[in-house]
């Protein structure tokens, strides 16, 4: 039978439930056993495709075509897990689920209600990650102890250990312990009353990970047990890291809750290897090869959440090459006040992520034209690619007005249109090109020296796609067309020959980067951006040599 381990969070949002939850995931893999993830979110959208990155950050899309919880993300990087749409249950799905077996007649002319028939939704949710190659499966339930949305997750989740057994499953509460200045101590009151909140409802952690700032004592640990109805080892420090949130499960490790999970769910305690994250860490902290600088121009820089994959990305390649990367964030639309070059001066390498709608594009197009003209490596995902293409038409292929017609219908060259069966699609949620799709690498190109595979296959999010009309006028001028789909008919990868590294790619090569595999795309790209800043000498204290100048 597969156990079950359910994550709640209190006091505040934003605590960190994802990485926790993928923390425990990854000790408990490493321990030998077959993990699946889910996160239940009460929000009343079908699925968070048609949300504003402002207002959810980033959207993650699954191998199937789920767009979903950006912490879906912390689980396939953190587990290599993979997930899939069963990973992700909204309020609005589990209730639109609901509401049409009622319209078809399923309850019988039954009273339908929250309880049982939202509680029984949800549990076949969390039922469907079970299976006979399912040791543990962590479901993370979204939101705050409290809040009026998540009762009828909780309520489920109550349920569904009643159900199973104590020994089937475990409830782990994450909390904070804030830390007052102005009194000079911690206080457990905020986690004492979330917990609470939890046991009105029938729910009792069975682990407790408090989130603080600085080192818990051993009173505050004991009062947190006494008050929480807590074991005294099971209240688990959960410190903030210095460095990276890769340090998070070694931090963990060492206060070997993930023994006591195993413990609790009677299931045997193989031995811990951590050997190649500690070294992967130890490299993230100390890289061998110096630093360098990454612009990433964005629509949605001021939350970092939009692009929490991308920045997660860069990391891998800089461990992949034994730098550090530094990342510039830069909103494209102050380059169209301020200037490429006044922004972007230095910097090593320049990434334009994706994105919807005009605002800020004629300042990643800039952007693009700065890192063509400068040698400067680059990298387009999604809008990105699009914007490159778009700026080589108008620059070197001398087609003036040349642009997307999601930004200019009318435009004389529509170098990017709406893909042809994106055309008779009238609902918004869930209709784009979505998920996995296998792409052909053409030989003696960078996206093949990255990869060394004929075929590939990436996740996508997007309608429009590189117009066909302009393939041979573009290719005439030096654009090579390096990726196609197995038909030909769609451009993938595009890039330049007469430049150091310059690359751009419909689909989001983010989602299948791991801090163990940096996805190949990064990871070159992050060496070319090193190659562009030049050696590290041991013999100068680390710092980086600039191109032609001696070693002293």
């Amino acid at each position: 039978m597969t156990r079950h381990i359910f994550i709640t969070g209190g006091v505040v949002s934003s605590l960190g439930k994802g990485l926790t939850s993928a923390s425990l995931a990854l000790l408990l893999t490493r321990r030998g056993y077959r993990i699946r993830m889910q996160k239940l979110d009460p929000y009343l959208n079908v699925d968070p495709g048609t949300m504003s990155p402002y207002q959810h950050g980033e959207v993650y899309v699954t191998a199937d075509g789920a767009e979903t919880d950006l912490d879906l993300g912390h689980y396939e990087r953190f587990t290599s897990t993979v997930c899939s749409r069963d990973s992700n249950y909204t309020s609005g799905r589990i209730y639109g689920s609901v509401i049409s077996k009622e319209r078809a007649g399923a309850y019988l002319g039954k009273t339908v209600q929250v309880i049982p028939h939202i509680t029984d939704e949800i549990k076949e949710a969390i039922r469907s990650i079970e299976g006979p190659d399912v040791d543990i499966a962590l479901t993370e339930i979204g939101g705050t102890a409290g809040d009026i949305e998540s009762l009828p997750f909780l309520e489920a989740i109550r349920q569904y250990r009643h159900e199973i057994g104590r020994s089937q499953g475990l409830f782990i509460h994450l909390t904070l312990v804030p830390y007052l200045k102005a009194a000079g101590e911690m206080k457990t009151k905020p986690s004492q009353q979330s917990v609470g909140i939890l046991r009105t409802i029938g729910i009792i952690p069975d682990i407790l990970v408090c989130r603080c700032e600085r080192a818990m004592s051993q009173d505050h640990k004991d009062k947190l047990a006494l008050f929480c109805g807590v074991e005294r080892n099971l209240v688990i420090e959960e410190q903030d890291v210095r460095h990276s949130i890769y340090e998070v499960p070694l931090e963990l490790a060492k206060q070997d809750v993930d023994v006591y999970i195993l413990e609790q769910l009677q299931l045997h305690v193989n031995p811990l290897n951590m050997g190649d994250w500690q070294t992967m860490v130890d490299t993230l902290i100390r890289p061998p090869n110096g630093e360098v600088e990454i612009a990433v121009v964005g629509k949605y820089i001021t939350l970092r959440d939009a692009y929490k994959s991308i920045y997660e990305a860069l990391t891998h390649g800089g461990i992949a090459n034994g730098v550090r990367v530094k990342i510039r964030m830069v909103e494209s639309e102050d380059i169209e006040h301020k200037g490429a070059s006044a922004l972007l001066e230095g910097v090593d390498g320049i990434l334009v992520p994706g994105g919807f709608g005009d605002r800020g594009i004629e300042g990643k197009i800039a952007a693009i034209g700065h890192a063509r003209e400068n040698q400067i490596p680059f990298f387009g995902i999604c809008l990105g690619m699009q914007c490159a293409v778009t700026e080589f038409a108008r620059t070197v292929c001398g087609m003036a007005g040349a642009n997307s017609t999601e930004f200019s219908p009318q435009t004389k060259y529509p170098v990017i249109d709406l893909m042809e069966t994106q055309k008779t699609v009238t609902q918004k949620g869930g209709t784009m090109r979505l998920g996995a799709y296998p792409c052909r690498v053409a030989p003696q190109t960078l996206a093949r020296t990255a990869y060394g595979l004929e075929q590939i296959t990436e996740r996508h999010r997007h309608r429009y796609e590189f117009n066909n009309t302009f393939r041979q006028a573009l290719a005439d001028q030096g654009l090579v067309f390096s990726g196609l789909s197995p038909d030909g008919h769609l451009v993938e990868i595009i890039e330049l020959r007469d430049h150091p590294w310059f690359v751009g790619c419909q689909f989001h090569p983010e989602f299948q980067s791991t801090p163990l595999k940096a996805h190949p795309l990064f990871r070159d790209f992050i060496a070319a951006a090193a190659q562009r800043r030049g050696p590290v000498s041991s013999r100068n204290n680390g710092r980086r040599v600039p191109k032609g100048t001696a070693t002293p």
